[in-house]
């Protein structure tokens, strides 16, 4: 595989440590894992009281289920050649797939039987996509940036809201739209990137790295604020 196939040289990736390492973070997406995790930071900082462990809970739930689980099965299931595939066999990225979805399932189970059962719904739903989407089943019918856009924009925005009040309501609704949209602008120019990387095409390419760059960490950058304000004056 060339540098471009692996992409073991791009904007993610650490330019620093062991080749091994470089590929785990970059197998992580962390940028767009973070906008995931703010995601999940919006919907909770919207509930009139902020139970601050169960924000907690929600990001830790997703930072394993979607930040690693994921994109472990997205390595797995494609029926394309992956990039990461390259670093680590199946067996590794098999074990580190299923153990990390086991925890965040783990404490997401706990929080639905004491506190907020509506969140089991989210769950179910969220199983359903990492299987569905990552894995292509039925044809791939599910993997496409619609499908996408809810299950990395909409539904960790209402799990943020739910672990908080076990309800749903029109704003929570309201944000989770304008977070399926931000996701659907972040898959769509981050599959033509891939494309352009591949092709040489170097302009066009960091014009649209720059456009992700700034829908990442601003969204993250907000959240932070966000929280921050909530944590401050509540």
């Amino acid at each position: 595989m060339s540098a471009s196939d692996t992409r073991i040289n791009e904007w993610f990736v650490p330019h620093f440590g062991p080749l091994k390492f470089r590929a785990f973070v970059g197998l992580l997406f962390l940028p767009y894992t973070g906008m995931c995790l703010s995601f999940t930071l919006f919907g909770s900082m919207l509930a009139d009281s902020i139970h601050w462990d169960r924000v907690g809970a929600i990001v830790l739930i997703y930072a394993l289920a979607l930040g690693v689980s994921a994109h472990c099965a997205d390595s797995l299931g494609s029926k394309k050649v992956k990039p990461w595939g390259s670093f680590f066999t199946r067996r590794q990225l098999t074990a580190l797939m299923l153990s990390t979805i086991v925890v965040a399932y783990a404490v997401g189970i706990y929080y639905i039987v004491f506190y907020t059962p509506l969140l089991g719904l989210i769950a179910v739903l969220e199983g359903f996509f990492l299987f569905a989407y990552n894995f292509e089943l039925w044809g791939g019918r599910f993997h496409n940036n619609f499908w996408f856009a809810v299950s990395w924009g909409t539904l960790p925005v209402l799990a943020g809201y739910v672990i908080q009040t076990n309800n749903i309501s029109l704003i929570s609704l309201a944000v989770a739209a304008a977070a399926a949209l931000a996701s659907y602008a972040e898959i769509k120019t981050s599959r033509k990137y891939k494309v352009l990387v591949k092709s040489g095409s170097g302009n066009e390419a960091k014009r649209l790295e720059g456009r992700l760059k700034v829908l990442c960490f601003s969204t993250i950058g907000v959240a932070l604020v966000i929280v921050a304000a909530r944590a401050i004056f509540s």
